[in-house]
């Protein structure tokens, strides 16, 4: 399920969490994001999914911030 992305994480260790994380967002807003080449898809595909991670990574950060 790994891509070959260039990317590289701050913390090397949730490299495999984020990619998990990245497809179950795909799957959550109708992306189909597959493992390997992904050139089919749109901009706005890709884009919606990186977004979307960052939304909810922000709004799970808020929650601990919160202590909730």
């Amino acid at each position: 399920m790994m891509s070959k992305s260039t990317n590289k994480a701050a913390v090397p260790e949730a490299m495999n969490a984020l990619e998990r994380f990245k497809y179950e967002v795909a799957s959550e807003i109708g992306v189909p994001l597959t493992d390997g080449y992904n050139g089919d898809l749109t901009s706005k595909q890709n884009g919606s999914v990186g977004g979307y991670m960052v939304k909810k990574m922000i709004e799970a950060q808020e929650r601990q911030m919160a202590g909730k």
